[in-house]
């Protein structure tokens, strides 16, 4: 019998904090209706920048929770990879020189009608929530972030993308006057990630503008940055600039680099060793700890789905 099991990353109710019902649902329909005004009123370039720092702490969504302490702040705020910055752990120094105001943010491709966002004005846009996800870096060391943002299926409703459009692309961005590894010429830059338009509209695919009650450190990925619990952390890109739907799957930044190592599927599996290390266990950041690490991250619940009749496809690098 499962009734009444617990997902795999699910604590005991005992455990959680106890909170109203998450109307989600009616959030994110407020948020599709905001997109077709976005579009038609040419909000763009000259749109104003609205400060952000308001909606947070933004609500918890209960529905998300972790089966390990939330990692402390200070850990996750200065031990990240950001190779715009660099490719050593402590970038969060360097990375305080992006400009993250104003940020725009551009929507295009196989879609109704294109359009550019003042990036506040989108997140205010959006239904904002908390969500305790868990990150696996392909590294083999892990972390647990609150994380504050929005659905992506919100911001893909509001694309209103073509009925062929089968992937969205991410770029991130493109300044080597402030970010000195993108001064490295033979990386691809700026940055490039996708996912399937499956994958986007997944329940946990998530655009995060903010992290422990805050808005997003610059270092994290600010002002909007991709979480996807079930893949390896390079697939979360950063610092987000333009969202491109298209009928032809990308070459993300890693796969052209080294793509016998870091494939356009990057999903967790414990059983499917990176060529120089094993994934079957993570050091948990902040306690030291070894634990086994779980299929999806522990979310397979919730995207195995996705993957179920995919032949020849390696979905675990």
């Amino acid at each position: 019998m499962t009734i009444g099991s617990r997902r795999g990353w699910e604590l005991p109710e005992s455990a959680a904090t106890p909170e109203d019902k998450f109307l989600r649902r009616r959030d994110l329909v407020k948020a599709l209706a905001a997109g077709p005004i976005l579009a038609a009123s040419g909000i763009g370039l000259a749109g104003p920048a609205w400060a952000t720092s308001g909606l947070y702490p933004a609500k918890r969504n209960p529905r998300y929770r972790l089966d390990r302490p939330v990692t402390d702040e200070k850990i996750v705020t200065t031990y990240n990879n950001f190779y715009e910055f660099g490719s050593h752990k402590q970038i969060w120094k360097a990375a305080q020189k992006l400009k993250t105001r104003p940020w725009t943010v551009t929507v295009d491709g196989m879609v109704e009608k294109p359009f550019t966002v003042d990036a506040d004005e989108l997140i205010r846009k959006m239904p904002l929530e908390e969500r305790l996800y868990r990150h696996r870096c392909v590294e083999a060391w892990s972390i647990a972030v609150p994380w504050s943002g929005f659905a992506l299926e919100a911001l893909v409703a509001m694309a209103r993308p073509s009925v062929g459009a089968k992937y969205l692309e991410m770029r991130g961005f493109h300044d080597a006057s402030v970010a000195t590894g993108q001064r490295q010429v033979w990386y691809p830059w700026p940055y490039l990630e996708a996912l399937t338009i499956e994958e986007a509209t997944n329940e946990l695919a998530f655009i995060a503008t903010g992290a422990y009650g805050k808005p997003m450190p610059k270092q994290n990925g600010a002002p909007l940055r991709l979480a996807v619990p079930w893949k390896y952390g390079f697939k979360s890109i950063k610092s987000i600039t333009r969202f491109t739907f298209t009928d032809k799957r990308p070459v993300s930044f890693w796969e052209e680099i080294a793509g016998q190592e870091y494939g356009f599927w990057a999903n967790v599996n414990p059983e499917v060793d990176h060529p120089r290390w094993s994934q079957a266990t993570e050091r948990q950041l902040g306690t030291g700890q070894r634990v086994p690490t779980l299929l999806y991250n522990g979310y397979a619940e919730q995207v195995a789905h996705l993957y179920k009749d995919m032949k020849g496809e390696a979905l675990f690098r």
